[in-house]
Protein backbone atom coordinates (compact mmCIF):
# COMPACT_ATOMS: atom_id res chain seq x y z
CA UNK A 1 0.00 0.00 0.00
CA UNK A 2 1.20 3.32 -1.01
CA UNK A 3 0.21 6.09 1.89
CA UNK A 4 1.11 9.93 1.55
CA UNK A 5 1.54 12.26 4.09
CA UNK A 6 0.56 15.67 3.73
CA UNK A 7 1.41 18.33 6.68
CA UNK A 8 0.64 21.73 7.46
CA UNK A 9 -1.08 24.22 9.46
CA UNK A 10 -3.78 24.44 7.05
CA UNK A 11 -4.83 28.03 8.83
CA UNK A 12 -7.47 27.93 7.09
CA UNK A 13 -7.65 24.91 4.47
CA UNK A 14 -8.51 25.92 1.02
CA UNK A 15 -9.61 25.42 -2.44
CA UNK A 16 -5.65 25.07 -3.11
CA UNK A 17 -4.69 21.68 -0.50
CA UNK A 18 -8.12 20.08 -2.48
CA UNK A 19 -6.20 20.56 -5.98
CA UNK A 20 -2.70 19.94 -4.74
CA UNK A 21 -3.89 16.42 -2.68
CA UNK A 22 -5.96 15.27 -5.68
CA UNK A 23 -3.21 15.68 -8.03
CA UNK A 24 -1.08 13.73 -5.59
CA UNK A 25 -3.45 11.39 -5.19
CA UNK A 26 -3.36 10.86 -9.31
CA UNK A 27 0.61 11.52 -10.14
CA UNK A 28 2.25 8.99 -7.52
CA UNK A 29 -0.36 7.32 -7.38
CA UNK A 30 -1.52 6.69 -3.80
CA UNK A 31 -3.89 4.53 -2.20
CA UNK A 32 -4.91 6.57 0.49
CA UNK A 33 -3.50 10.49 1.16
CA UNK A 34 -3.46 11.42 4.89
CA UNK A 35 -3.64 15.37 5.81
CA UNK A 36 -1.87 15.97 8.57
CA UNK A 37 -3.14 19.20 10.73
CA UNK A 38 0.35 19.96 13.05
CA UNK A 39 -0.39 20.76 16.87
CA UNK A 40 2.08 23.64 16.72
CA UNK A 41 4.75 24.61 13.74
CA UNK A 42 8.31 24.35 15.19
CA UNK A 43 9.11 27.13 12.12
CA UNK A 44 6.27 29.70 13.55
CA UNK A 45 5.98 32.14 16.02
CA UNK A 46 3.16 32.44 18.48
CA UNK A 47 -0.09 33.35 17.81
CA UNK A 48 -0.64 30.54 15.70
CA UNK A 49 -5.06 29.51 15.54
CA UNK A 50 -5.76 26.32 17.95
CA UNK A 51 -5.61 22.80 16.72
CA UNK A 52 -8.73 21.85 17.47
CA UNK A 53 -10.33 25.06 15.28
CA UNK A 54 -7.74 24.12 12.33
CA UNK A 55 -8.46 20.17 12.46
CA UNK A 56 -12.12 20.89 12.60
CA UNK A 57 -11.88 22.67 9.21
CA UNK A 58 -9.34 20.71 7.54
CA UNK A 59 -12.30 18.07 8.32
CA UNK A 60 -14.67 20.40 6.63
CA UNK A 61 -12.17 20.92 3.93
CA UNK A 62 -11.96 17.42 2.76
CA UNK A 63 -14.63 15.47 4.07
CA UNK A 64 -16.07 13.13 1.65
CA UNK A 65 -12.91 12.89 -0.77
CA UNK A 66 -12.39 9.58 -2.10
CA UNK A 67 -9.16 8.06 -0.74
CA UNK A 68 -8.45 11.39 1.80
CA UNK A 69 -8.42 10.98 5.70
CA UNK A 70 -7.55 13.78 7.95
CA UNK A 71 -5.25 12.45 10.90
CA UNK A 72 -5.44 13.83 13.73
CA UNK A 73 -2.01 12.12 15.05
CA UNK A 74 0.14 15.33 16.03
CA UNK A 75 -2.84 16.97 17.16
CA UNK A 76 -3.67 14.02 19.55
CA UNK A 77 0.16 13.87 20.59
CA UNK A 78 0.52 17.58 21.52
CA UNK A 79 3.48 19.75 22.22
CA UNK A 80 5.60 20.66 19.04
CA UNK A 81 4.96 18.55 15.69
CA UNK A 82 7.99 17.04 14.36
CA UNK A 83 7.54 14.91 10.95
CA UNK A 84 10.44 12.35 11.89
CA UNK A 85 7.91 11.30 15.29
CA UNK A 86 4.97 11.33 13.04
CA UNK A 87 6.54 9.06 10.18
CA UNK A 88 7.73 6.95 13.03
CA UNK A 89 4.43 6.77 14.30
CA UNK A 90 2.78 6.02 11.12
CA UNK A 91 5.27 2.79 10.19
CA UNK A 92 3.99 1.26 13.32
CA UNK A 93 0.88 1.56 12.53
CA UNK A 94 0.82 0.40 8.99
CA UNK A 95 4.23 -1.23 8.64
CA UNK A 96 4.32 -3.11 5.14
CA UNK A 97 2.93 0.40 3.75
CA UNK A 98 5.31 2.75 1.96
CA UNK A 99 5.28 6.31 2.68
CA UNK A 100 5.65 9.24 0.29
CA UNK A 101 6.10 12.49 1.96
CA UNK A 102 4.62 15.55 -0.07
CA UNK A 103 5.82 18.63 0.24
CA UNK A 104 5.78 22.01 -1.89
CA UNK A 105 8.98 22.89 -3.81
CA UNK A 106 9.04 26.36 -1.84
CA UNK A 107 9.17 24.59 1.34
CA UNK A 108 12.57 22.20 0.08
CA UNK A 109 15.34 25.09 1.71
CA UNK A 110 14.06 24.60 5.16
CA UNK A 111 14.74 20.47 4.93
CA UNK A 112 17.65 21.22 6.71
CA UNK A 113 16.05 22.92 9.87
CA UNK A 114 13.84 19.81 10.36
CA UNK A 115 14.04 17.69 13.47
CA UNK A 116 16.91 14.87 12.36
CA UNK A 117 16.10 15.25 8.48
CA UNK A 118 18.21 12.23 7.27
CA UNK A 119 16.58 9.67 9.71
CA UNK A 120 13.40 10.92 8.59
CA UNK A 121 14.28 10.90 4.52
CA UNK A 122 15.48 7.35 5.08
CA UNK A 123 11.97 6.25 6.34
CA UNK A 124 10.15 8.04 3.45
CA UNK A 125 9.86 8.67 -0.17
CA UNK A 126 10.36 12.23 -0.60
CA UNK A 127 7.90 13.95 -3.05
CA UNK A 128 8.41 17.25 -4.30
CA UNK A 129 5.27 19.29 -5.22
CA UNK A 130 5.84 21.78 -8.25
CA UNK A 131 3.41 24.04 -9.36
CA UNK A 132 3.09 24.44 -12.76
CA UNK A 133 0.81 25.94 -15.39
CA UNK A 134 1.53 22.91 -17.82
CA UNK A 135 -0.23 19.63 -18.10
CA UNK A 136 2.80 17.14 -18.09
CA UNK A 137 4.25 15.89 -15.21
CA UNK A 138 7.60 15.37 -14.86
CA UNK A 139 8.31 11.84 -15.03
CA UNK A 140 12.83 12.17 -13.74
CA UNK A 141 13.79 12.87 -9.97
CA UNK A 142 14.41 15.79 -9.45
CA UNK A 143 17.93 16.77 -7.19
CA UNK A 144 16.13 18.51 -3.95
CA UNK A 145 19.24 18.81 -1.16
CA UNK A 146 19.61 22.65 -0.80
CA UNK A 147 23.19 22.23 0.80
CA UNK A 148 23.98 19.54 -2.25
CA UNK A 149 24.51 16.45 -0.49
CA UNK A 150 23.37 14.92 -2.69
CA UNK A 151 19.59 13.54 -1.78
CA UNK A 152 16.50 13.16 -4.78
CA UNK A 153 13.44 12.86 -4.84
CA UNK A 154 10.23 12.08 -7.01
CA UNK A 155 9.20 15.80 -8.61
CA UNK A 156 5.63 16.00 -9.65
CA UNK A 157 3.88 18.62 -10.96
CA UNK A 158 0.72 19.86 -9.58
CA UNK A 159 -1.64 23.21 -10.58
CA UNK A 160 -0.79 26.20 -9.84
CA UNK A 161 -3.30 28.09 -7.72
CA UNK A 162 -2.31 31.69 -6.66
CA UNK A 163 -4.19 31.52 -3.46
CA UNK A 164 -2.43 31.03 0.31
CA UNK A 165 -3.77 30.93 3.84
CA UNK A 166 -2.44 34.06 4.30
CA UNK A 167 -4.91 36.09 2.10
CA UNK A 168 -7.39 34.16 3.20
CA UNK A 169 -6.99 35.26 6.82
CA UNK A 170 -6.79 38.85 5.51
CA UNK A 171 -9.86 38.74 3.84
CA UNK A 172 -11.34 37.73 6.63
CA UNK A 173 -10.16 40.33 9.09
CA UNK A 174 -11.19 42.39 6.38
CA UNK A 175 -14.55 41.26 6.55
CA UNK A 176 -14.33 40.17 2.35
CA UNK A 177 -15.73 37.42 0.93
CA UNK A 178 -13.97 34.12 1.07
CA UNK A 179 -16.26 32.74 -1.64
CA UNK A 180 -14.33 30.10 -4.46
CA UNK A 181 -11.53 30.25 -1.76
CA UNK A 182 -12.53 27.48 0.83
CA UNK A 183 -15.42 25.01 0.75
CA UNK A 184 -18.66 25.95 1.81
CA UNK A 185 -18.11 24.12 4.72
CA UNK A 186 -14.87 25.82 5.53
CA UNK A 187 -16.40 29.45 4.84
CA UNK A 188 -19.29 27.98 7.74
CA UNK A 189 -17.21 27.39 10.40
CA UNK A 190 -14.90 30.37 10.11
CA UNK A 191 -18.36 32.51 10.34
CA UNK A 192 -19.54 30.71 12.96
CA UNK A 193 -16.82 30.74 15.11
CA UNK A 194 -15.36 33.99 13.67
CA UNK A 195 -11.72 33.10 13.85
CA UNK A 196 -9.77 35.56 12.17
CA UNK A 197 -11.35 38.54 12.92
CA UNK A 198 -9.69 41.66 14.83
CA UNK A 199 -7.91 40.32 17.80
CA UNK A 200 -8.90 36.63 17.19
CA UNK A 201 -6.24 34.64 16.89
CA UNK A 202 -4.58 36.85 19.91
CA UNK A 203 -7.15 35.70 21.96
CA UNK A 204 -6.97 31.87 21.09
CA UNK A 205 -3.50 32.02 21.37
CA UNK A 206 -4.07 32.51 25.25
CA UNK A 207 -5.76 29.37 25.16
CA UNK A 208 -2.96 27.17 24.30
CA UNK A 209 -3.07 24.64 21.88
CA UNK A 210 -5.88 23.02 21.97
CA UNK A 211 -6.67 18.58 21.67
CA UNK A 212 -8.80 17.13 19.35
Amino acid sequence: MRIGILGGSFDPPHVGHLVVAQDALDAVPLDRLLIVPAARQPLKGDGQTPAVHRLAMARACFEGVPQIEVDPIEIDRGGLSFMVDTVEALRGRSPLATLHLLIGDDVVSTLPRWRDVHRLLSMVQLVVLHRTDREQVPSAPAEWWADGQGGTARRIATRRIDLSSTEIRARVRDRRSIRGFVPDAVAAYIATTGLYLENSRESSAEEGPARA
